[in-house]
């Protein structure tokens, strides 16, 4: 049997998603930017597909613009906008649990005569919100929060956070990473007073390659490099057509029933704790229940046991896993430091991600092979 649970780095793509990009490579292979028939039906189907990725957000089909994806969506908000605003605005915010694609670019920032500051987080990866509204200073320039960790599934609190930067600093912008947030949870960008929003297919079971970012409307940005027309000139380039059909096949099977997967996702994830906490002793569990975390994501330590060692372990077993981001899987997570996870608890950690195609039966097969194989490798270690 093969169980894959590393849905958190990406996920498989759907057949309907697989057929509509064999289908845009087919009859839709037209260039948008073209005048005749063939690219003026890839440009329709175009429109079609942002009114619908608009709609998941609560925002409008102008105000998406599509993108290679998450890391990309992210470089371009935060430099975007920045190199848009002009005068003694140079203190930025972020946390010290956000993407590297976030961090890298907010170090690279500080190097260029930013005033970069972090958030407090609490042991569970949740953003101290009074803390963060002392740094909210009215020379703040820009907040940029993830919605979801992707280690640790912690939920922000997006729509205070904006509501208290109208508050504190009301020129400032808002930027969310919903990379692990779009297509599983309800999105308003307007409710939540956001400003700037990245999202990838491949996370929702699209393919890989092709992202959007949300820019609200009358938010100038940057472009970070230079060519056509396309995507307003903010992102040159022909656009990757059989990915952003893909992307909109997935969002509109996704979309349809997303509450009742969040519900189902979340009891298949109680189910394996309780037997975990049953069957294995000396787990630690990253991020305990409060009621403010992703069901699609649980990080735990198997204290003893290496979390190489038993990833592969379980891979030889069909079972695929994680021991932290996809895009640090070869560095200690600095998410689990910076919410106070002891070194030998991060070296044990790690992480299942589910998605609403994962079944108890694939669950039950991997708390089996997960008893056996600790004990065996913890006999070891004893040795």
């Amino acid at each position: 049997m093969d169980v894959y649970l590393d849905n958190a780095a990406t996920t498989k793509p759907l057949k309907i998603v697989i057929e509509a990009m064999t289908k845009t490579m087919e009859s839709f292979y037209g260039n948008p930017s073209s005048l005749h028939r063939k690219g003026l039906d890839a440009e329709r189907k175009m429109k079609e597909i942002r009114k619908t990725l608009s709609r998941e957000i609560k925002g409008r089909p102008s105000e998406i613009i599509f993108t290679s994806g998450g890391t990309e969506g992210n470089n371009l908000a935060i430099l975007g906008v920045l190199a848009h605003m002009k005068g003694k605005n140079r203190r930025i915010i972020t946390l010290p649990t956000e993407h590297k694609s976030v961090l890298n670019t907010f170090q690279e920032l500080e190097n260029n005569g930013f005033e970069v500051c972090y958030g407090k987080v609490d042991e569970k990866g949740r953003v101290d919100l009074f803390h963060l509204e002392e740094l909210l200073q009215k020379n703040t320039a820009l907040v940029s929060i993830s919605y979801i960790n992707n280690e640790t599934g912690v939920v922000q609190s997006i729509e205070k956070i904006g509501q208290m930067m109208r508050e504190n600093c009301p020129g400032a912008k808002l930027h969310v990473d919903a990379v692990q947030a779009f297509g599983k949870i309800d999105i308003d960008v307007k409710q939540s007073h956001i400003h700037l929003l990245t999202a990838s297919a491949h996370k929702i079971h699209g393919p890989k390659g092709v992202g959007l970012l949300y820019i609200k409307e009358g938010i100038p940005i940057k472009p970070m490099f230079f060519g056509g027309a396309q995507e307003k000139a903010i992102r040159p380039g022909t656009e990757n057509t059989p990915g952003i059909f893909g992307f909109g096949a997935s969002i509109e099977a996704l979309s349809k029933n997303k509450r009742e997967a969040y519900e189902s996702v979340l009891a298949l994830k109680e189910y394996f704790v309780q037997r975990l906490k049953e069957e294995i002793e000396d787990v630690v569990y990253i991020k305990k229940d409060t009621g403010d975390e992703s069901p699609y994501i649980l990080n735990v330590s198997f204290l003893g046991v290496k979390s190489e060692v038993l990833l592969h372990s379980l891979e030889s077993k069909g079972i695929y896993v994680s021991s932290g981001s996809a895009c640090t899987s070869s560095e200690q997570s600095h998410v689990l430091r910076a919410v106070g996870v002891a070194a030998e608890v991060i070296d044990s950690a790690i992480r299942f991600s589910f998605s609403r195609y994962t079944t108890k039966e694939e669950l039950d097969y991997t708390l089996n092979q997960l008893r056996i194989i600790i004990k065996d490798l913890r006999m070891i270690m004893k040795r």
